[in-house]
């Protein structure tokens, strides 16, 4: 899978140190995950906001929902496919099935269930991995 790449250099002292290249794999995918989250983070604070002013409906909050997946996933999808000399498509399928897949750990450990089912769950899975994958191939 991704191993951290790791390089060598003498500290102080003369003391070899390990420490993680950044420009390594597991650091690109790192970096593209927190950079969808954070996406996700300022439009859902956007969206709450939206919510409180204009007292949206819950269609139009749960639409606001996905497509704010659906938008931080394409532009992780980008940023990685940028990043990735070749095969960026996969690059960017890798990154939103990932951020599909920390977001169902997370929710899985707070709510403790599902929720409304498996169809919203395969929908939003879909949903990330394609976004993921149409911003790999745009870059």
């Amino acid at each position: 899978m991704l191993s951290p790449e790791y390089s060598y250099i003498y500290g102080r002292g003369g003391m070899m140190e390990r420490i993680w290249k950044t420009n390594s794999k597991a650091a690109w995918i790192s970096k593209a995950l927190f950079l969808m989250y954070f996406i996700t983070g300022v439009l859902l604070l956007i969206l709450a906001f939206l919510l409180f002013k204009l007292q949206l409906s819950e269609e139009v909050v749960t639409i606001g929902v996905l497509v704010s997946y659906v938008l931080a996933t394409f532009l992780g999808g980008l940023y990685i496919g940028k990043k990735m000399q070749n095969r960026k498509f996969l690059w960017g399928l890798a990154a939103g099935f990932l951020y599909f897949a920390i977001l169902l750990l997370v929710t899985l450990a707070i709510n403790r269930t599902l929720g409304d089912g498996a169809g919203n769950v395969i929908t939003t899975m879909i949903m990330c991995v394609c976004g993921g994958t149409f911003g790999g191939m745009l870059a």
